[in-house]
């Protein structure tokens, strides 16, 4: 006991330190008290560090295990209210908000009283500028535009959502035209004469600055214009509940959470089975709309694509002596300028790029040993259901999946190619069920795909993401894009092309799936990705000088699309 006392004893406040003395010099009925109260202190002091450092110790146990929790996948049964309350941003989200304050800056709200105050088509007026009898082709056209309000007086500001496009229908030609924007109310249209014989010039308002304004509100407003319906199986039971990419209200919820690139989606946890019996999906849309009731007007089916050149004559364009630029063949990492081809004789020429055509020789040559992997929505899907049609050889591997949305594989097992379509995964919007056993986000896709020169990749998003706030759309390009600098570590020989978005149907439920919304997809994939050493097939400028307005354009046009994408891989 004295000799224990002694270790501590450097320790022990001055005050036991006199007892110990008094101790030492005292009778032995007093040593003994003295050595009781001695030893009591002792323990007291002991038991008093031990608590305060234990504090220390448990907190320190406990942030590796929130950290844990954090940075792995998880499936909870808990109320969920938000995914990280005492987070610090992230890169990402930062990104997401620099990215967003820019649109917002594109897309000012403008003031809405009448729709007389709004863009006129009629009233606005078009000059060609330095007009001439006839044109070269290769020349530039030029077209100033001023816009005026239904009263006829001058706008002020711009904003307006304008569709150029060139055409020939005669030849099956067609090209889209540029816009410029000055903010003041007037623009600058811009065609390149591709082409040599009579063309029409088109300038469509889709819409104007005061609705552009009025959608991109209500599109950031809510994340519920569709009803998810997840469908639980357990033995024989099962059962559908609501879920959703948010938390819905206080129901005990499933959370699925890709938590490194924080995707989350929910559904109601249904009574008496686990979180993991989720198997299906299927929505439909519902029936809500953040737009005023005056707001709806400027969306009716008069007001939407109006013609603003329909007293423009034709323009005759003459071939011209002129010498042809010689380009470099199609590769990876060229910049595609807007437009960045034309449509003549229904096939697409590339203007940055020396393009081959592909038959069907051509391309089994160029399929052969190929992987190849198309991940995205039913415009990719088209891909798959086209190729077999000029491939005879190409045959489909049955997986056992069930309707349109399964997992499609295509064999050549002699020539040892293989296609597969796989859909991306949240938010994906149909009636039809789909499976989401196998469901993965396309950045865990990519992850999966240990690539090499022969293996080449085709992604593509927007259609889907439409109907949701942009951010949802906007941290998925940025995650996708990490996965391919991921993928390009590993192996650079990969072959990586995105593929935007196609315009659709112009009357379709503006609020939900108009063209402005996959415009501005459009240009964010292509802020995105601006930098990054992937091939690009601008589908957006395809369908416009297509003139399709299909989200499933024809197969002459699908055909075209994927010659493009045999000229990126081969």
């Amino acid at each position: 006991m004295f000799i224990l006392l002694s270790v501590y004893l450097q320790y022990i406040p001055w005050y036991l330190a006199l007892i110990w003395a008094l101790i030492m010099s005292s009778n032995i009925l007093f040593q003994k008290i003295l050595l009781m109260l001695m030893s009591l202190l002792v323990v007291a002091w002991m038991i008093f560090m031990i608590s305060q450092n234990s504090r220390k110790f448990w907190s320190a146990l406990n942030l590796p295990i929130s950290l844990y929790h954090w940075n792995n996948f998880t499936v909870s049964s808990e109320p969920k209210t938000t995914l990280s309350p005492l987070k610090s941003p992230t890169e990402t989200e930062l990104k997401i908000k620099r990215i967003k304050e820019k649109l917002d800056q594109l897309i000012p709200p403008r003031p809405f009283t009448h729709v007389n105050t709004t863009t006129s088509a009629a009233h606005s007026r078009v000059t060609i500028l330095n007009p001439q009898d006839t044109y070269c082709r290769g020349d530039q056209l030029d077209i100033l535009v001023e816009v005026r309000d239904h009263l006829g007086r001058r706008k002020e500001y711009g904003g307006d959502f304008l569709r150029a496009r060139m055409s020939s229908p005669a030849l099956k030609a067609g090209a889209s035209g540029k816009v410029t924007d000055f903010n003041n109310g007037t623009y600058l249209v811009s065609f390149t004469l591709f082409w040599e014989g009579q063309v029409s010039l088109s300038l469509l308002l889709i819409h104007p600055s005061e609705g552009v304004s009025a959608l991109w509100r209500a599109r950031n407003q809510g994340y519920d214009r569709v009803i998810f319906k997840g469908k639980f199986v357990n033995g024989t039971s099962q059962v559908f509940t609501e879920c959703g990419l948010t938390p819905i209200s206080s129901a005990e919820l499933c959370e699925y959470l890709e938590t490194r690139d924080q995707e989350a989606f929910y559904c109601v946890r249904p009574q008496h089975m686990p979180c993991e019996a989720l198997t299906h999906m299927t929505t439909k849309n519902r029936e809500i709309s953040y737009l005023t009731v005056k707001e709806k007007s400027l969306f009716n089916r008069s007001n939407v694509g109006v013609e603003m050149m329909k007293h423009l004559e034709h323009i005759h364009v003459s071939q011209c002596y002129q010498r042809e630029n010689i380009k470099e063949k199609c590769q990876i990492g060229m910049k595609v300028p807007v437009p960045g081809g034309y449509t003549f004789e229904g096939r697409w020429i590339t203007t940055f790029c020396n393009q081959t055509q592909f038959n069907t020789i051509k391309i089994k040559d160029c399929l052969k040993g190929k992987l190849i992997y198309l991940l995205g929505d039913s415009t990719l899907r088209q891909w798959i259901y086209y190729l077999p049609k000029v491939v005879k050889t190409l045959k489909f591997f049955d997986l056992h999946g069930t309707g349109l949305f399964k997992k499609h594989l295509l064999l050549d097992a002699e020539r040892h190619t293989q296609i597969q379509w796989k859909k991306h995964s949240y938010p994906f919007v149909t009636m039809q069920l789909y499976s989401v056993i196998e469901e993965g986000y396309i950045p865990r896709e990519i992850d999966r795909i240990p690539g090499d020169k022969n293996t080449a990749i085709s992604i593509t998003l927007g259609q889907h993401f439409r109907l949701f706030p942009i951010d949802i759309f906007i941290r998925r390009a940025i995650n996708v894009r990490k996965a391919i600098e991921r993928l390009f570590l590993r192996s650079p020989a990969t072959k990586v092309i995105l593929k935007t978005e196609n315009i659709r149907e112009m009357h379709s439920n503006t609020e939900s799936f108009g063209d402005f919304h996959g415009y501005i997809q459009y240009l964010t994939m292509k802020d995105i990705f601006k930098d990054l050493n992937v091939g690009v097939i601008d589908a957006w400028d395809m369908t416009i000088a297509y003139g399709t307005n299909n989200v499933h354009p024809p197969d002459h046009v699908i055909g075209n699309q994927i010659n493009m994408f045999l000229n990126y891989i081969c």
